[in-house]
């Protein structure tokens, strides 16, 4: 492990790299709210970023080429894990480009010598959704139609049933982050629930939702995560801490203790 990880880990703080859209400010500030309620642990934050304003295939494609310099620049901060923290730029590239992506990722840290661990948004909805246990979904995502229906097309992939969804229709990633909280509830209290297992009600780390996860779960009275509390979840199972975020949903109250009665 490089001697400043090994510095930082004696001093009790987790590091947390985040590689994001050039235009995204969301990720960066529910992600450090959400582990600064962990009970045990401490974290830092440091972010490297990938030139993205549009939300379309083109300006994605784009993004996706910077990937290989912005790791390597985040890896120079040794963070224990690193989170690629834009979902719809890995889902487009289809069925499994998760692993695929994480899998070269992992390589080129290893090969450059970071012993940093290497997780994904897209990846990391999977693994929350399957930590759930939830095999029918509804969902509730920003995009525009065309890029709503690959991530829809991808959950399926997943083994997941979408069972009804939702797209805003905004391709402004800048708006993307502003979009109010009623809008965003007002399309979750739209979709049909009947029989489904979770809810995800932001299918991306820019839509901001943290506000709202607890109250639509309490509300709708289903598992309710975002894409921001399940990358919260696998970067505390990546580091082998507890899982146990209050206020944020079933997803992150995983290894809680329960309340006694």
């Amino acid at each position: 492990m490089p001697p400043s990880s090994q510095k930082g880990n004696l001093m009790g703080i987790h590091r947390i790299g985040l590689v994001v859209p050039s235009s995204n400010v969301t990720v960066e500030t529910e992600m450090p709210a959400l582990l600064a309620r962990h009970p045990a642990s401490t974290f830092s934050f440091h972010s490297t970023r990938m030139r993205m304003h549009t939300v379309s295939p083109e300006q994605l494609a784009a993004m996706n080429a910077q990937r290989e310099r912005c790791v390597m620049e985040i890896a120079d901060a040794s963070p224990d894990v690193i989170l690629y923290a834009c979902l719809v730029a890995l889902m487009v590239g289809g069925p499994g480009e998760h692993r695929r992506v994480e899998g070269a990722a992992a390589e080129q840290l290893a090969t450059g010598g970071s012993s940093a661990r290497i997780r994904s948004s897209a990846g990391a909805l999977v693994e929350g959704l399957k930590a759930l246990g939830a095999r029918r979904i509804a969902i509730v995502t920003p995009y525009l139609r065309p890029l709503a229906e690959k991530v829809v097309h991808y959950l399926e992939a997943e083994g997941f049933t979408v069972a009804d969804w939702r797209a805003l229709e905004v391709a402004d990633n800048a708006e993307v982050g502003c979009i109010p909280g009623e809008r965003v509830m007002g399309a979750a209290r739209s979709l049909d629930l009947t029989g489904v297992d979770a809810l995800v009600i932001s299918a991306c780390v820019q839509m901001p939702s943290l506000p709202l996860v607890e109250a639509a779960e309490q509300e709708l009275g289903v598992p309710v995560l975002s894409a921001a509390t399940a990358g919260a979840y696998s970067i505390l199972r990546s580091l082998r801490l507890p899982v146990e975020i209050p206020d944020a949903g079933s997803l992150l109250r995983t290894d809680s203790q329960p309340v006694p009665a």
